[in-house]
């Protein structure tokens, strides 16, 4: 292998692989929510 000062440099996205839409945020949201709301009901029956 031939020695390289250079400094290896990819992409965010690249690096990953994909892409980061940001709906994992509003699934465990959504998700956290719903638990919470389950485990009153159970509180409280």
């Amino acid at each position: 292998m031939a020695e390289n000062d250079e400094p290896a440099s990819i992409s965010k996205d690249r690096a990953r692989a994909g892409t980061t839409p940001g709906v994992t945020r509003y699934v465990l949201g959504i998700g956290l929510v719903l638990v919470i709301v389950i485990f009153a009901i159970i509180l409280l029956v």
